[in-house]
């Protein structure tokens, strides 16, 4: 049993800094590519750190990468021993009248969102010491990290607000029902739903899992998706399989625009179809948040103010075109 026990005089913060790593990437090569060293080292500090303390953190293969119990508790412990140290920065800094510290924003894929634009300008000229990091997830995991405070603030797709978070709805989101040029439908305008039902699909890996996840709804509400045959957590990525003639795929409409308008793609869906969802601010009340994450916040929030009081104009939380798409 004692070989069992934490070896806690072996506990250094390197660590316990390159598991946060591994778990916000949830891959060891990634970590390894943002820690700027060699995958084995990665891979290593991981043993290591799971023979001081006992027990397997991660399980994980070729498809997937799953914390265990030990590995949620101390990945909680990792994030507010993070947070500690990026708050002495804010303390030994007050009588300096210089704030620094980390704002972290989780977001869904693609958002263009230009109040948030407008408030890291005005964050990083009022506060040029301040430092930002912003992730890529899904709603899912977005509204998880925010609900057990650890990230303070997200921008996701909810099909309505949510108890117990602050959520502030930001913008709707209309999405088609798309397939390639090369595609049977393609020039049909207003195809039924029902002759949609068994072509093969092509799916936002956000869209995947997750009943927060509006993609969801949209997919299973429109009866389609029962035959995945490719998938991408990239939406240019999805797009492209669509341009090649892979399969039908749900797509904001305001990203594919321009594909749409030269023909590389075509939307199926017509507006009795009501595809769409919301993008909402979201944050928790019961977190304590940083000197720098007040700050952030409080910009966003009077950037969110100004632009509700502008005359109504066409937004997207998506950008209107897609790089790199295949003639």
């Amino acid at each position: 049993m004692n070989a069992k026990r934490p070896k806690l005089h072996h506990l250094n913060w390197n660590l316990l800094h390159t598991f946060l790593v591994i778990v916000e990437e949830r891959s060891i090569t990634r970590a390894a590519d943002r820690l700027l060293v060699r995958q084995p080292s990665v891979s290593a500090a991981l043993q290591r750190l799971e023979e001081t303390l006992g027990g397997q953190l991660v399980q994980r293969d070729s498809r997937r990468f799953v914390l265990t119990k030990r590995g949620e508790l101390l990945y909680k412990e990792c994030v507010d021993i993070y947070r500690s140290v990026a708050r002495i920065g804010d303390k030994l800094s007050e009588e300096h009248d210089e704030l620094t510290g980390l704002v972290r924003l989780q977001v869904v894929t693609h958002v263009v969102l230009p109040a948030l634009d407008r408030a890291l300008t005005l964050l990083n000229r009022k506060h040029p010491s301040v430092t930002v990091r912003i992730d890529v997830a899904t709603s899912q995991d977005i509204v998880r990290a925010v609900s057990q405070k650890l990230s303070p603030f997200g921008i996701c797709l909810l099909p309505n607000p949510l108890a117990g978070l602050n959520c502030r709805r930001l913008l709707r989101e209309e999405f088609g029902i798309l397939c390639g040029r090369d595609h049977a439908l393609h020039g049909r305008r207003d195809v039924p739903l029902q002759d949609l039902t068994d072509e093969p699909f092509i799916a936002l890996a956000c869209g995947q899992d997750g009943a927060l996840e509006p993609m969801v709804s949209l997919r299973e509400g429109a009866g389609l998706g029962s035959r995945t045959v490719g998938a991408s957590p990239n939406l240019e990525e999805v797009a492209r399989m669509i341009a090649a003639g892979m399969g039908i795929g749900i797509l904001p409409l305001a990203s594919v625009q321009d594909a749409v308008d030269s023909g590389v793609l075509w939307n199926l869906s017509s507006a009795s179809d009501d595809l769409g969802a919301d993008l909402y601010l979201i944050s928790s009340p019961a977190m304590d948040m940083s000197a720098a994450e007040i700050a952030f916040q409080g910009l966003l929030e009077a950037q969110l103010e100004a632009e509700d009081q502008q005359p109504p104009a066409l937004q997207s939380g998506f950008p209107a075109e897609i790089p790199h798409l295949p003639l």
